[in-house]
């Protein structure tokens, strides 16, 4: 699936969930769903700066030449938005990922809801997603 149709698909998910305590419980839902980033990359080289809880994001690129992102943290919401954008971001080449308008962001309403600190983090994360990109893309 292409980055547009997995946001367009998170989109419709959240728009059949009118109330936003539903919807926390939603991205709580999946930042449990989450699979565990190996124990190894919770280190400070993997830490997001930025973040008022802790973010640990890796990424390596598979066979195909597709970046795959891995990540934790020890904030729930935060975990949950980590896995959205994993939805969003994994399985892509890194030339999608750093084209990619992550419009599923504000379409949900997510940015109008998070706190200026979690909406910094939110901004690091992907930062930090774009940046594994980058150094795949300059290491082809």
């Amino acid at each position: 699936m292409t980055i547009n149709q997995i946001q367009d698909e998170i989109i419709n998910e959240m728009s059949e969930i009118d109330d936003w305590m539903d919807r926390y419980g939603y991205i709580i839902d999946l930042g449990n769903q989450l699979p565990p980033i190996d124990e190894k990359y919770k280190t400070p080289q993997h830490l997001i700066e930025g973040c008022q809880s802790r973010v640990w994001i890796n990424a390596e690129k598979n066979d195909e030449g597709k970046i795959i992102f891995t990540a934790d943290s020890d904030a729930i919401i935060v975990k949950g938005i980590i896995s959205m954008l994993i939805q969003v971001l994994s399985n892509q080449t890194p030339d999608d990922i750093l084209n990619a308008d992550l419009y599923f962001i504000d379409k949900i309403g997510l940015s109008e809801h998070l706190s200026p600190t979690r909406s910094n983090g939110l901004l690091a994360m992907v930062k930090q997603m774009r940046a594994y990109a980058q150094a795949f893309k300059a290491n082809n």
